[in-house]
């Protein structure tokens, strides 16, 4: 298989594109130039946001497409349509905020969307210009698109500050706020298994819309928090804290506590999306140690310290804040 990444020399894409090389497909990355490409590859250079950026990409013929553009719309759509007739497959890792909230039911593909355009140029709704781009490849590839729903996305490379927030926060050790409940199911996606799935997906020739998390109860909060004390051998001492204390204390879930959502609408839904289709088509999702242990030593392989996407807001609770909430704490 010949395989023409959009980016991937970051988190998602790079991840495809480590995976692919792997099965010893024939990878060509295009991208800006910022970051070292992953050994094997082929590099061709442009911005695709820029005036004539995606000049490296008229000639040349692949399989298959792999685009995480998570900004404007259009941009996807001129590289749609510049490829036209000369890739197989258009597969774009969207996002599962294409789904309306508050969700009317159960989320699954077949839920209600939020409103976007392929020829939107600006992305000031991550919802929207993720739906937009889904149009864009679907307008050009129609059916044939494969539109990768990925939920909250786990794992080496990670740059958005998630879980190497935590592991950085339990690893420094003492008493660490533990949002409870302890047992609260989590959905997620090891960003390894997102792109073997999206590599066997473009091989099996599947279009569409696929949510792509683990099944519901797949790992659990205390499962994911103690496996982080685990891997760092830290002497961290989790204090599980009811939910409504640490909201109690102005904490804000899933930015100041990444992954945590408090119990309720957005919870539910969030973490209890249906992945029937896409365990169908042979999702297999690694157990939370692994995720957290790889995760970590990859960070350990870095330096310690994961980098920040420029376009995210830094994650994590400061640890004032937090100690001023353990001491008014209720044990969960």
């Amino acid at each position: 298989m010949k395989l023409l990444m959009l980016g991937g020399t970051e988190f998602v894409g790079r991840a495809v594109s480590e995976a692919a090389v792997a099965r010893g497909w024939e990878v060509t990355v295009f991208h800006r130039g910022n970051h070292a490409p992953p050994e094997g590859v082929t590099a061709l250079h442009g911005d695709r946001a820029a005036p004539a950026g995606l000049a490296a990409l008229e000639k040349g013929e692949w399989d298959a497409v792999v685009d995480t553009w998570s900004g404007a719309p259009s941009v996807v759509r001129n590289s749609a349509r510049l490829l036209s007739g000369r890739v197989g497959t258009y597969a774009y890792v969207s996002s599962g905020s294409v789904y309306a909230f508050p969700p009317t039911t159960r989320l699954d593909e077949r839920a209600p969307l939020v409103a976007g355009s392929s020829d939107a140029t600006d992305a000031e709704d991550y919802a929207q210009a993720k739906r937009g781009g889904e149009l864009a490849a679907a307008e050009v590839f129609g059916e044939g698109a494969l539109l990768v729903r990925a939920g909250l996305i786990l794992g080496p490379y990670e740059n958005v500050g998630r879980l190497p927030w935590w592991l950085g926060r339990i690893a420094r050790g003492g008493p660490v706020l533990a949002p409870g409940p302890r047992g609260m199911a989590l959905q997620y996606i090891d960003v390894r298994d997102l792109a073997e799935w999206t590599l066997d997906a473009l091989e099996g020739g599947l279009g569409g819309p696929y949510s792509l998390v683990s099944e519901v109860g797949h790992a659990t909060m205390g499962e994911l928090l103690e496996s982080c004390v685990k891997v760092t051998g830290s002497a961290a001492e989790l204090r599980w804290t009811a939910p409504e204390d640490v909201l109690a204390a102005g904490i804000e879930p899933w930015t100041e506590l990444p992954v945590w959502l408090a119990p309720g609408e957005l919870r539910d839904a969030l973490f209890g999306v249906d992945v029937s289709k896409a365990m169908s088509a042979g999702l297999c999702c690694r157990p939370v140690a692994e995720t957290v242990a790889d995760t970590w030593a990859w960070l350990q392989a870095i330096g310690g310290v994961a980098p920040q996407r420029p376009d995210r807001p830094a994650l994590g609770l400061d640890p004032a804040k937090e100690a001023v909430a353990l001491a008014l704490r209720r044990a969960e």
